[in-house]
Parts: C-alpha cells; sequence; structure tokens
C-alpha cells in the first residue's frame, strides 16, 4: 500500500498486505492523525488499481479518528490491464537516453520541451528544470498519469503568453528518495541531494545554455517539483540561488528532514531577494504539510524575501496526485514567468 506516510514507496515491506486464513489481505498501520491517502499495488505502479474498467483511480482517503477503525477496501482491477497510450506532443524529444551524472556516477533519460515557434525564431528562451520526467509529457511512461506539461504550455503559448523551454530529469526509481534529500532519514534513506543539486546546477544547466538558445541568467531559470522533487528543488534554488531564480514547489515532503531543513534554510537564505517562490499544497495531504510550509515561508521573509515574491495555494480539494499537479502547473507557470 503505497500512501502518504510513507512517501507514495510502492514496495515499501512496512506497508505489505499478508494474506490471512479467510483468504483476505490484512495490514495493521501506525495510529495517526489528519487524512491518509493510499492506493494498492502489486509492488510497482506500473501494477497500481485501477477503477471498474481498469482506468485510473483516484487516491483513496481514510480521516484517522481516536479509537481504532477497521476499513474494507475492494480492488476493482489493475490499471496495467489498462493500455496507456503515448500523449507527448510533437515538440517534445527525448534529449538523451543515458545522460551521464558525474556527480553519481550514473546515467539517467532527460527529456527537453522546446516551444512551437523554437524552430522559426531566432529569439532566446527562459528554461525551467523540472524532476520526474517520467510523468510530464506522456501517459504511457507515467505512473499515474501525466502532468501534461506539453499540452499547457502549447495552449499558453497559443493565447499569447510566455514561452520557455522546459528540460526534465528522470528519477532514479529506487533511488529517487537518496537522491531527491541531500539529508538521511533513518527509515527511508536520502544524502545523496547534495550531488544531485550539483549536477543540476554544474553540468546539466551549463549544457543546455551551450546548446540550446537560452536566457541564462537565475531571473530567467525555473525549478519546479512535487513531494520529494518538491524538497529538492526547494534545496537546489537555496543553494544555487545564482542559477535559478524562480521555484515552484508543489506538495513539498518537507517532513523527510524537517529539522536539518529548517536549518538549512537559516543558514542559507542569503542572496534571496530576487529569488521567486510558488509553494502549492492540499489542505488534507498531510498533518504537517501546510503548517511545514508556512515555518519555511517565515523564515525567509525573516531572512529578507520580499513578501511578494513568495505566493501560497492551498486547496482543500488538493491531493498527492500527478492530476492535482497537473492542473496548477499552468497558474503556477503564469504567476512565476509574468510576475
Amino acid at each position: 500500500m503505497a500512501n502518504s506516510l510513507n512517501n507514495w514507496r510502492p514496495n515499501d515491506p512496512n506497508f505489505e498486505l499478508k494474506k490471512d486464513s479467510f483468504g483476505n489481505y490484512i495490514l495493521q498501520i501506525p495510529k495517526n492523525e489528519g487524512t491518509l491517502e493510499y492506493k494498492f499495488n502489486q509492488v510497482n505502479w506500473e501494477t497500481a488499481e485501477g477503477d471498474e474498467n481498469g482506468n485510473k483511480l483516484e487516491n483513496r482517503k481514510l480521516v484517522f479518528i481516536e479509537n481504532n477503525q477497521t476499513v474494507e477496501n475492494k480492488i476493482l482491477s489493475w490499471e496495467h490491464s489498462a493500455i496507456k497510450k503515448n500523449t507527448v506532443a510533437d515538440n517534445v524529444k527525448v534529449l538523451s537516453e543515458n545522460f551521464y551524472i558525474p556527480q553519481l556516477k550514473t546515467s539517467r533519460r532527460i527529456w527537453i520541451y522546446l516551444p512551437p515557434n523554437y524552430s522559426t525564431s531566432h529569439k532566446k528562451y527562459p528554461v525551467i528544470y523540472m524532476q520526474d520526467a517520467q510523468n510530464l509529457f506522456n501517459d504511457a511512461t507515467s505512473f499515474s498519469g501525466e502532468w501534461k506539461i506539453d499540452e499547457t504550455l502549447n495552449q499558453l503559448f497559443a493565447e499569447g503568453n510566455p514561452d520557455a523551454i522546459v528540460v526534465g530529469i528522470e528519477n532514479g526509481g529506487t533511488e529517487r528518495l537518496n537522491e531527491y534529500s541531500p539529508w538521511n532519514n533513518e527509515k527511508y534513506g536520502g544524502g545523496k541531494g547534495d550531488a544531485y543539486t550539483e549536477f543540476l546546477a554544474k553540468t546539466l544547466k551549463p549544457y543546455i545554455d551551450k546548446n540550446y538558445r537560452t536566457l541564462p541568467q537565475a531571473k530567467n531559470t525555473a525549478l519546479i517539483g512535487s513531494s520529494m522533487g518538491g524538497l529538492i528543488s526547494f534545496y537546489a534554488g537555496l543553494k544555487y540561488p545564482e542559477k535559478f531564480g524562480k521555484l515552484g514547489i508543489f506538495s513539498p515532503s518537507f517532513w523527510f528532514n524537517f529539522k536539518d531543513l529548517n536549518l538549512f534554510v537559516n543558514k542559507n537564505s542569503k542572496n534571496l531577494k530576487n529569488t521567486q517562490f510558488y509553494f502549492l499544497a492540499g489542505t488534507e495531504e498531510s498533518e504537517d504539510m501546510v503548517s511545514d510550509i508556512q515555518k519555511v515561508i517565515s523564515v525567509l521573509i525573516k531572512k529578507g524575501v520580499p513578501e511578494e515574491n513568495s505566493k501560497t495555494k492551498f486547496d482543500e480539494d488538493g491531493t498527492h496526485s500527478e492530476s492535482y499537479w497537473s492542473r496548477e502547473f499552468g497558474t503556477a507557470y503564469l504567476w512565476l514567468f509574468t510576475k
């Protein structure tokens, strides 16, 4: 059971259901507060549960109460029984199947979105670097639906809004938690985030600026990510403010190690007077999601970040899901690039 308590890990042994003598699958979870979002799967996201037709199923929700609770769920289908279609737009391509990351001694697939007028103009463009590229452009590669970045930006371009290049970095699968946090969590890992952000700032960005017509200044360069991707995007923006001046932080996993994060924000809030922050979260995603964001913003403002450079959007219907982040991407993009 992947869920908001275990950062949506599909193969967490602590949330593995066991078959009882009656043939039911049972899981006892820790007592908690607030709302739990969850979804069943068969070890990976390629086999997530679906609706009665084998299509995508929205996250299940459980509101914790003080007394012990028994909840019965029925799995209607497995989503992999439905064939996912390629939905990627013509102006998106795979930049590299194995772009080398020297800081981590590994390689990763990199995607790139070019504005519709890129090949017919001589202009230079701002750039957005986004995490979890599997979920950005193509439903066929996503684990639970795509963000529709290409469709959204193509539509905004057609309406006369600012355009931008988008570079998507695929996550490392089982290494995702390790690479998306610079600090360790005793239960879930982490600790390689510093090396990953160095890759973004010192390897990938210089490559993109050299090979594409970009506006390389920090004020024209954004980082956007969700969940753990939101955490690492925020960290990279604070560590390299001279590289990344616009940050879209969606449903960030600040809980992963809030103590070290708070210390980092207090020590690294210099030179952020020109950085723009767009925070997004659902009010019921987790008990501490909104309050953690508010605490971080409070520190940033005390350290000199102008209040007008920080925007928050908290939605009662917001869920920890690609569908929510997809819905809100266009609004965040316009705030960051038209302010």
